[in-house]
Formats: structure tokens, sequence, C-alpha cells
């Protein structure tokens, strides 16, 4: 396997006025869209290189409880923190959070909550705080704002600068709350028409249009400074079975795969997607014996290698049928990393499920099971993500009338 050549860097303010020409901007025409998306790329020039020596020592100085609870992402059970919820921030140095609907019932309870998870965390390291926000049927943010039109309204239009400017409106939907991970855009492709689950959360039927739609997306999310995770590799379009409920299996050949479902995937790596979250789904040509979420053929093989993608990869949830009905939570948590996954999300975390999962990761690298150096890895692409993006920053103010008017604007161009 390729060693991943991994750069750590920090905003300096020529790459945060390119962010604040982002946000302050409306965009209406492609060549405009053009502009904007060159002078994102010009301020990706100004992002300062700091050395990969100095959080290297870092990373191996921290404990290797320190460094395996940074692989979890946490779920929580009500709209409060519980005081044994408040130390697996505050005690047990998770690496992130993810915020479900469970957790969301009005705008001034989603940001109390907000600012007591970023008051838990002691460690040095910011949090990731996560929440699923695509716009259609998929919005977890209190509806004080208007929704945004699903992927399938969006692509639609077919314009790349309509799917930037959806992303940019997400991505400040979300971080006006605190938030600073948004699991989106979904880069699966919409070819089958049983399946329930992706419908219209995905752009279009077509690798080619899900890619440029998608990667627009993306784009537009992480141009507000907010990391946007593209879902579900290796594609979960064509599947008739929920994997919140059950183990969906797709049992087509590698080439076809290569050449239709992980296109969109390929391409936004290639854009520079900073993070992928995996699917719980059976590839038999691949893999015949467990799902990509822990399948070092699939993660390692394809993701890594064959692809070249040195970014973060998150799990999707542990807790969805597709695992929890075959696999043991803790068992299945450990595959994943083994397999060369950077994080796991586990949304429940009842009954000492995230001192299970942890123990057992401890457990694994102390067995030799795990390579600790490969966890160590994990650990730098996750604190240089956060380190990118600026985390350990305020959250910022975001104008909240203008917001609305974004969306009105975007609905009305998709005729909603």
């Amino acid at each position: 396997m390729k060693k991943a050549a991994i750069i750590i860097i920090s905003l300096t303010a020529g790459a945060v006025l390119g962010w604040s020409i982002y946000a302050n901007s409306q965009v209406t025409t492609k060549s405009s869209h053009t502009q904007k998306e060159a002078a994102f790329s010009t301020s990706k020039q100004h992002l300062e290189k700091h050395s990969v020596d100095t959080l290297e020592k870092e990373v191996k100085a921290m404990s290797l409880e320190d460094k395996t609870a940074q692989l979890l992402m946490v779920g929580f059970e009500g709209s409060t923190l519980s005081k044994k919820e408040e130390a697996m921030i505050q005690q047990g140095h998770v690496g992130g959070v993810i915020l479900l609907g469970r957790n969301v019932q009005s705008e001034g309870q989603l940001k109390s909550l907000v600012t007591s998870i970023r008051s838990a965390n002691t460690n040095s390291a910011p949090l990731f705080i996560g929440i699923d926000e695509e716009g259609g049927r998929v919005s977890r943010i209190p509806s004080t704002l208007p929704n945004l039109p699903s992927s399938e309204q969006i692509g639609e239009q077919e314009d790349t600068d309509l799917s930037f400017q959806t992303g940019q409106a997400l991505a400040q939907k979300v971080k006006q709350y605190g938030i600073n991970m948004d699991f989106a855009p979904v880069l699966d492709i919409s070819n089958n028409p049983d399946n329930e689950v992706i419908g219209d959360r995905s752009f279009g039927s077509t690798p080619e249009k899900v890619s440029k739609l998608g990667i627009a997306t993306m784009n537009g999310i992480r141009s507000e400074g907010v990391v946007p995770v593209v879902k579900h590799f290796p594609g979960h379009g064509d599947t008739s079975v929920d994997s919140h409920a059950q183990l969906p299996v797709i049992d087509k050949s590698v080439d076809t795969l290569r050449s239709f479902e992980w296109v969109p995937f390929q391409k936004a790596i290639q854009a520079g997607a900073d993070a992928i979250m995996t699917a719980h789904i059976l590839f038999p040509a691949l893999d015949e014996e467990v799902p990509a979420t822990f399948s070092k053929e699939i993660i390692s093989g394809v993701l890594r290698e064959q692809m070249d993608y040195q970014g973060l990869t998150i799990t999707d949830d542990m807790a969805m049928g597709a695992i929890a009905n075959n696999y043991g939570t803790t068992e299945a948590a450990i595959q994943a990393v083994e397999a060369g996954v950077d994080m796991v999300m586990l949304t429940d975390t009842r009954q000492n499920q995230f001192q299970d999962v942890h123990d057992g990761l401890v457990n694994a690298v102390e067995k030799g099971k795990i390579a600790e150096e490969q966890i160590n890895q994990s650990v730098m692409r996750i604190l240089s993500l956060k380190q990118k993006y600026e985390l350990s920053s305020a959250p910022e103010e975001v104008n909240e009338e203008k917001l609305k008017s974004t969306i009105s604007t975007i609905r009305e161009r998709v005729h909603e």
C-alpha cells in the first residue's frame, strides 16, 4: 500500500478571505461560478504548510487510549447531554459527535446543545460536529429555516452553478449552529427504481450527472469552511434493500462497478474530496464475506490503493440493521479499523457501547491485531483535517435573512 503523504495546513488570512468571497457573493451565472471555483483554487494556494514531523511527534506522544478515542464519532439519545454523555466527551476524548433528528427540537435548543458539546470537550483537539443535511427529505436543521430542494430536483436543472449555491446554503444552514461537518452530498447513482433509501437523494441516473453536480455541491459546502463528507462508497444506488434494516448485496462485476458506481467517487477524489463515508453493502465480486464498511479489499485495496485516496474515511452508522443484526458492534468496529477506516460512527452509545468499542480497539492494538502505526496514520488524517478547517475557531455568524433569501431563490429556480 502507498504510504499516505499528509500535509498539515491551517488557513491564513488569504485563505479566510477566499472563504469570505464565497460566503458573501450570490452566483447567478455559469461564468461567475467558474470565477468562484478559480478563487477557491487560489485560496487553497494560500494555505500555510506546517511541519509534518511536529504533528507526527505529537501523535506518537498521545496515549493509545486518546488515539483510539479520536477514531470514534458518537451519538446521543436526547435533546440535551446526559452526565454520562458529557463524560464521554470530557473524559473519553472522542474525535467527533453526530447529531440526529432525535437531538433536534428547536433553534434555541440546537444552539444550546452544540454549545454544551463544545464546552464538554477538554481535549486539545477540537471535535468534528456532524449532521445529515442534504436537502429534500434528509434535513435535520430546525424548520425556522426553509428546506432546500432534494438532490434529484437540483439534478434536473443540470446546472453546476445552482449545485454550488446549494452546497453553500447547506453549509450556512449547519454552521450557524456551530456544526462543522455535513454528511453530504450523496454520490450514489439512482439506477434502481426499487431503491427507496436513495431515490431522490441522488442527483441522477448517470455517472456523468452525479459527478458533475455532486462535486459542485461538495465544493460549495467546503467553500463555507464546513467539511463535506461524500457518501456512500462504493455505491448505494443499485440496491432494493435498506441498509438501515438489512444487509444489501450488489452482485456486479468489478469492471461494471469501476465504470459506473465508482466514477463519481473517483472524480471527487481527483477534485480533492476531504472525507468519504463507507456503505454497509456486500459486494461479492470484491469480498464475499463482509460488507464494504469493514472489507480490507475494498477500503485498503480499492479506495486507498487503486483510487489513490488519502483523505479521511468514516463508516456509516454501526447501529444500522445491516451491521447490528448481523455482526457485533465492537467486533465490526475493530474490523473496520483493521480494514483501513479512520473513524467509526456509533450513534447508539447506550449500555456502555462507547466504552466496549473503545476498549476493544485498545486491546486489538495491544494484541497486535491492528498496528499502532496504522492508528497513528488515521489520527494524523483526523487532526490534519481539523487543522485545515480551523475547527478550533469560534462558530461563524451567518446572516439568516440573507440565507433565507438565497434558499428561496434556489427553490424558485427548481419551481418548488
